[in-house]
């Protein structure tokens, strides 16, 4: 047990504390809860006891709550926050938040408002990309496919800046699973600092537990970065609210991947978030 889940969302409805971000109200807000509290519901059955927490979109780039959480469960949980790569100064947002609590920074191409294959070159990305590097930070990035060529290029540019690939790059996400974006993904594999999060089983191919149509495509990620540069995510509460289980997600690992071994699945349910996420 002692698992990690590489990947969730919590959030209160508690607004007049935590406001919401400009664009949202409260009926987006689905479920209307989903606090930490309300997360151990799912993870700790599960047997998972530490979780890195991605800031939810619902409050913009004030990651207050997120950090609030983070303080109150100590040793439970860390953090992805979200900062404007089109701010004057990510590099110095990214500064003012404390590195042994954030681990990474979301990243997504719809941040740049430039086409998907110009999506990094704003000048704020390069900044973000070379704080990464200094304080070993990663780039989490939510992105299809076709978002992977300029994430290729900045790769290049910035070798010794951690990256994440978030929900195996959301490859079958249209209920096809194309051999072109599966080589896609493998090639990043060339650079030694990327990593890729081997979950969201829900939105991807069938989307029907127990996931078992996506072995093929996890068997490939794993055989090209190795498990020390894979781990399992469960992207919650979305599969919950898409009527799936938080076990069904880490069943699949555990119990339905035979091309696995033990230690497979120990690095990937848990060692190797744990020595970026949790390793100070």
């Amino acid at each position: 047990m002692g698992f990690i889940d590489a990947h969730v969302h919590v959030w209160t409805p508690v607004t007049d504390h935590y406001p919401l971000a400009s664009g949202f109200k409260k009926a987006d807000m689905k479920p209307p809860s989903f606090t930490p509290e309300e997360l151990f519901k799912h993870s700790r059955p599960a047997g998972v006891d530490r979780i890195n927490l991605i800031q939810m979109s619902y409050y913009g780039f004030d990651n207050s709550y997120m950090l609030d959480m983070i303080n109150s469960y100590k040793g439970v949980f860390v953090g992805t926050a979200i900062v404007d790569p089109l701010g004057t100064k990510p590099d110095a947002a990214m500064a003012a938040l404390p590195k042994e609590k954030i681990r990474a920074f979301r990243i997504l191409p719809a941040q740049s408002k430039q086409p998907v294959e110009k999506w990094l070159q704003p000048p704020g990305f390069a900044r973000m990309f070379a704080a990464g590097a200094k304080n070993n930070q990663a780039m989490s990035c939510l992105i299809n496919p076709d978002a992977l060529p300029e994430l290729d290029r900045m790769c290049k540019q910035f070798p010794d800046t951690p990256v994440i690939i978030d929900h195996l790059c959301r490859i079958g996400a249209n209920g096809k699973i194309e051999d072109r974006d599966v080589d896609a993904l493998c090639a990043m594999a060339k650079y030694p600092r990327v990593m890729v999060k081997v979950g969201a089983f829900y939105a991807l191919g069938k989307k029907k537990a127990p996931y078992t149509d996506l072995a093929p495509l996890i068997k490939k990620v794993v055989h090209a970065f190795t498990v020390k540069r894979c781990m399992w995510e469960s992207d919650c509460p979305f599969q919950v609210v898409e009527g799936h289980k938080y076990q069904d997600s880490i069943d699949l690992v555990r119990k339905h991947l035979d091309f696995l071994s033990d230690d497979d699945k120990n690095w990937l349910l848990r060692r190797t978030a744990e020595d970026f996420f949790f390793k100070k």
